[in-house]
């Protein structure tokens, strides 16, 4: 049972770890995803560096590796929710710290790189309960599109996993520890975007969905300025 325990636990980690983004940025054009923009290894990075095509499925990929540890839960310690719980947040923690990511700091210590988890925190929310899809991916469109903002995005799978899990154990349907789930992985995805929250303090966070596009397009000298 330990050592079942152990498998589940470790291979959830190892999964998250998987480096989509710098795989199919490699694959896309040859550069490395660290080298651009914030250098996380997340959907929102893949696509400044090779497309919204590369994006998009940096982002697939990095949901299935939330599901993925949740099936390994269920595979190696069936019915035991806390397991599906601490494999998912090991999946979150693997792509915010791969393993196969491993450099040197400036001042030479050994560092961990990787995303900021927003697609493996809902990939590992539908490993808890399949039907989180239906409400996390909709309000993280909104907000992206609407707000304009990818890090508020990332943030609200984090935020909203703790209110749809709080309302079904609220209402009888759902375990407790569904919502320590929410609670933890919104702390590692807060933690890894702190250089994004300052700036979003400052109001120097870069701006994306309708925002960039009207931002973009009321440019002076651009082909949407009415000026033109």
């Amino acid at each position: 049972m330990v050592i079942n325990i152990v498998l589940a636990l470790l291979l959830a980690y190892l999964v998250g770890s998987i480096p989509s983004g710098l795989i199919i940025v490699r694959v896309a054009n040859g550069k490395d995803v660290r080298q651009v923009g914030s250098g996380r290894t997340g959907g929102t990075n893949a696509m400044r560096a090779a497309g919204w095509f590369a994006g998009v499925l940096t982002a697939s990929l990095d949901v299935l590796k939330g599901v993925a540890s949740g099936w390994l839960a269920g595979l190696f310690v069936p019915g035991t929710e806390w397991i599906k719980v601490a494999a998912a947040l090991l999946a979150v923690i693997g792509h915010n710290y791969s393993l196969f990511l491993m450099k040197k700091d400036a001042n030479g210590r050994l560092c961990l790189q990787g995303g900021a988890g927003g697609a493996t925190a809902l990939g590992g929310a539908i490993a808890l309960w399949a039907p989180s899809w239906h409400y996390l991916l909709p309000l993280g469109v909104l907000i992206y599109l609407f707000i304009g903002y990818a890090s508020l995005t990332t943030i609200g799978m984090g935020f909203f996993s703790i209110v749809i899990f709080g309302y079904r154990w609220l209402s009888g349907q759902g375990h407790w520890i569904d919502i320590a789930y929410g609670i933890f992985v919104l702390g590692l995805i807060l933690w890894a975007l702190r250089p994004n929250l300052e700036r979003l303090k400052q109001g120097t966070e870069r701006v994306v969905g309708l925002r960039a596009y009207f931002k973009k397009r009321l440019k002076p000298g651009s082909s949407g300025d009415a000026s033109a």
